[in-house]
């Protein structure tokens, strides 16, 4: 299990929100705000090596403050809120890692499958995380994919096979638990558990955890699988829990095992992809990286290893060394 930082902006601010009191004036409820820019929060994730936060568009006016943040971490972060076809590409070639959609997919409360292959047409399923934010109808009945600042549910549930049913269009999912996001009163442990059972692909959740033991027992409900964000109540953003415990934390969790390749073996590559890519393209494919890099190593797994430290990235098919 990963911790995934995250900044969510607002009005051009990075601020943290409570659950869904975002309205559509712009007004809603802040546990915290800061004239610090994006691109500090950014640089902090970035000297601490946790890749795959994501960075939060919450309405208008954040354009600005997105892309600094992107650029101060390239390849490190996701990037959410308005993104559709049109300006999904500006965002990943600005160094956003991947693309987080909801609003687009889900249209006047049911998910548009066409608008779902059009997306992916566009950025790659690779490159594509599904937002699953969700709250329940009814006490007793399953969670439902809310949109539009979360405040209409579509009647869209998620269930395991829903679940599956989406991981073949996308990368990973992000799950905000909305009734408990900002809150600081515990973690939806049923619904940490059941994405830990049902999701075939990484999977992130978010709301209502704030401390170490919360880490601990969503590593426990999610058997590992689940990757958890903590917001509010993180010393940085007003919070009582130490940013630096949660790095400790994270780092204990994902310490490299004694048969992960060498840091020499990976970087050798690296540098191996950057000397020989071509220009046009900027990247070398799995076959002809093969042919070329000698090594008594499996390529195959220094190749993994390098995407998993964010030393490379995958598209489709070609590798690109990701600059530091």
């Amino acid at each position: 299990m990963k911790f995934r930082p995250c900044i969510d902006l607002h009005q051009g601010k990075v601020k943290q929100i409570v659950g869904s009191t975002l309205r559509e004036d712009g007004q809603a409820k802040t546990n915290f705000e800061t004239d610090a820019k994006s691109s500090y929060f950014a640089s902090l994730y970035k000297a601490a090596g946790m890749a795959g936060g994501h960075v939060i568009m919450l309405g208008p006016g954040n354009e600005e403050a997105a892309l600094d943040a992107l650029a101060a971490y390239p390849g490190g972060m996701q990037v959410g809120g308005g993104i559709n076809p049109s300006n999904a590409k500006k965002y990943l070639d600005a160094g956003a890692s991947h693309v987080i959609v909801t609003s687009y997919v889900f249209k006047d409360g049911k998910i548009d499958f066409e608008r779902l292959k059009e997306l992916v047409a566009v950025v790659t399923k690779d490159r594509l995380v599904l937002d699953l934010s969700c709250k329940k109808k009814t006490v007793d009945g399953p969670y439902y994919v809310v949109t539009d600042r979360w405040e209409k549910f579509t009647d869209f549930p998620v269930t395991k096979e829903n679940v599956e049913l989406l991981a073949g269009f996308c990368n990973e999912f992000l799950v905000h638990a909305v009734d408990v996001e900002g809150k600081r009163q515990g973690m939806l442990e049923d619904l940490v558990q059941v994405l830990g059972e049902w999701s075939p692909i990484p999977v992130t959740y978010a709301g209502g955890a704030r401390s170490i033991e919360d880490l601990d027992l969503a590593n426990d409900l999610g058997k590992g699988r689940v990757d958890i964000t903590i917001g509010s109540a993180l010393d940085i953003f007003g919070g009582d829990l130490e940013w630096t415990k949660v790095v400790a934390w994270h780092n204990a969790h994902n310490a490299p095992s004694t048969s992960s390749k060498s840091s020499d073996s990976v970087q050798e590559l690296c540098d191996f992809i950057k000397s020989k890519s071509p220009k046009r393209t900027g990247g070398m494919t799995a076959s002809a990286i093969k042919k070329a890099f000698e090594t008594n190593e499996d390529v195959e797994s220094l190749l993994e290893e390098g995407v998993k430290r964010n030393l490379l990235k995958k598209d489709k098919t070609t590798y690109h060394v990701v600059e530091q």
